[in-house]
């Protein structure tokens, strides 16, 4: 099984997922009057079809949502992910 892991790079505004220690992808935002605006993901194409975007998304939004921000959801990825889990409604702004 792969080591997945989803960290925060605040100086770049972005969050990146790695598998096994490789970048394979990132959710990009910027960020202005306490909300985050989340305007593109990226799955390097080795590593799609695994579900990566769905777990970068639900972390980055969690992670938002405990700094105590909102979401913006500009990203198509992060429509679609907010659409299909609707417990995530309540953190955009």
């Amino acid at each position: 099984m792969s080591d997945i892991q989803v960290r925060h790079e605040k100086a770049d505004k972005q969050f990146v997922i790695a598998v096994d220690g490789e970048d394979a992808g990132f959710a990009g935002y910027t960020e202005r009057d306490d909300r985050r605006n989340f305007s593109h993901t990226v799955i390097d194409p080795r590593f799609r079809g695994q579900g990566l975007s769905q777990l970068l998304i639900q972390q980055a939004l969690e992670a938002t949502h405990a700094d105590g921000l909102g979401a913006i959801a500009t990203c198509s990825a992060v429509v679609g992910f907010v659409q299909k889990n609707p417990e995530f409604r309540d953190y955009l702004a």
